[in-house]
């Protein structure tokens, strides 16, 4: 099983993540520091049966990644996440990241 974690936020203290299989929302966290974070808790409260997640953060996805890449690399897959909604934001013009 592959899930999506949405990834919301740009204050520390102010970011929000949900964890969600096709449309239903499995569990879900607020008032976390920051993006890597967001990315904690979910992985390490899934169960055996899921393997991967894809991470979105502001409503970008910036990539899919196995369990053990996401444990493995936290900063890494969180810095991905913020350059990705950034670079979109950049072409996408003023208002794009806000929205």
């Amino acid at each position: 099983m592959i899930v999506r974690i949405e990834i919301e936020g740009s204050r520390p203290g102010f970011y929000e993540y949900r964890v969600v299989y096709d449309t239903e929302e499995l569990y879900a966290d607020a008032g976390l520091a920051s993006v890597a974070d967001c990315l904690v808790a979910p992985v390490e409260g899934m169960a055996p049966h899921m393997v991967a997640a894809e991470i979105w953060y502001r409503g970008i996805v910036s990539g899919t990644y196995s369990l053990a890449v996401i444990a493995g690399n936290l900063d890494g897959v969180a810095q991905h996440a913020v350059n990705t909604a950034e670079a979109i934001g950049e072409v996408m013009g003023d208002g794009f990241a806000e929205a």
